[in-house]
């Protein structure tokens, strides 16, 4: 079984057992969280595809850990201009583990 959840305004392909990187929640480590944005929840041949939510559908996870994604450099350069500006930036983001899918109705 499988669901397709929105968090962080982006969305997730997810499954039970599998550990997930999303965006940064407001979570103790070892707690309990549970998404109820579900957009589909598939089983097999059998789709329940939402309008835009599927009604009563859950996914409930536990927080893992948190973390820092890898470093993306920004590099800008105007030639002739005399014009270099060099950025970083490393994203925060929260590990889960998928426990369980509820289908809903």
């Amino acid at each position: 079984m499988y669901a397709i959840i929105k968090t962080g305004g982006k969305q997730y392909r997810v499954s039970s057992g599998e550990q997930v990187r999303i965006e940064t929640l407001a979570a103790e480590v070892g707690a309990a969280v549970s998404f109820d944005q579900v957009l589909l929840v598939g089983a097999g041949d059998t789709v329940n595809v939402g309008a835009p939510l599927v009604a009563g559908a859950k996914v409930k996870a536990t927080v893992l850990g948190h973390g820092r994604g890898d470093k993306v450099k920004i590099f800008k350069l105007r030639r002739r201009k005399h014009f270099q500006k060099s950025q970083g930036h490393r994203q925060n983001y929260t590990e889960v583990r998928i426990d369980d899918i509820v289908a809903g109705a």
